[in-house]
């Protein structure tokens, strides 16, 4: 079973080349420290950065360099920096070549639910509706189940949708999953999960076909 770091870990392996990469709040942060030194990656935030680097050492911290989520983070030489509404022109625009989200509850569809929690209070939406509308390429990075133990990859999302039919592919602490138009494919196990494990703690249909191999981060 893999912890946060190693989930980021593995979607760092999804990471291409010239990619451009927006990384949304939670989890996704964390896939920067994990990408291969022999790969030029830009990665892009939507409160206005393109070149982000690491998290910065304790203690190298600049308060006024930071993501979207609020965290302090570094820039790679060439970085910039500019307004919200170039960096939607950016997402909208669709130069973006993966976005890298976190999310509640994936539907066996694709459809995301990573926003709003019925009668709790939140800031507002952010940039993940634009983001889920305009991007080609869509990672979903995620605990399989909730706190109480109940599947987060489901038939149909119970709550508030973001985005509709839009995730590609899912990587949680127990597996690699791709959405297909018949549910969820089960691509790599966790290692020391089982298939087993992976299948009681999915609701929506998984579909297994051959030998699952163990991820390898």
């Amino acid at each position: 079973m893999l912890d946060k770091n190693g989930i980021a870990k593995r979607i760092a392996q999804e990471v291409q080349d010239g990619y451009y990469v927006n990384l949304g709040i939670g989890i996704p942060t964390l896939v920067a420290n994990y990408v291969r030194d022999d790969i030029e990656v830009e990665f892009q935030s939507e409160n206005g950065v393109l070149g982000m680097g690491p998290f910065p050492f304790e203690g190298e911290e600049d308060a006024d360099i930071i993501n979207a989520g609020k965290q302090t983070i570094t820039t790679l030489p060439g970085a910039s920096f500019f307004d919200s509404a170039m960096s939607f022109s950016m997402i909208r625009g669709q130069h973006v070549d993966l976005t890298i989200l976190g999310s509640m509850e994936v539907a066996e569809n694709g459809d995301i639910a990573n926003w709003k929690i019925p009668n709790k209070m939140v800031k507002g939406m952010g940039g993940a509706m634009d983001l889920v509308a305009s991007a080609e390429n869509i990672i979903v990075a995620m605990m399989h189940t909730n706190k109480a133990g109940e599947s987060k990859l489901l038939k149909r999302c119970s709550l508030p949708l973001t985005g509709v039919g839009c995730v590609k592919k899912i990587v949680t602490n127990l597996a690699v999953i791709e959405v297909t138009d018949k549910g969820f494919k089960l691509l790599e196990r966790a290692p020391g999960v089982s298939i087993e494990e992976i299948q009681k703690a999915t609701e929506g249909t998984l579909i297994i076909e051959g030998t699952i191999p163990e991820m390898s981060i």
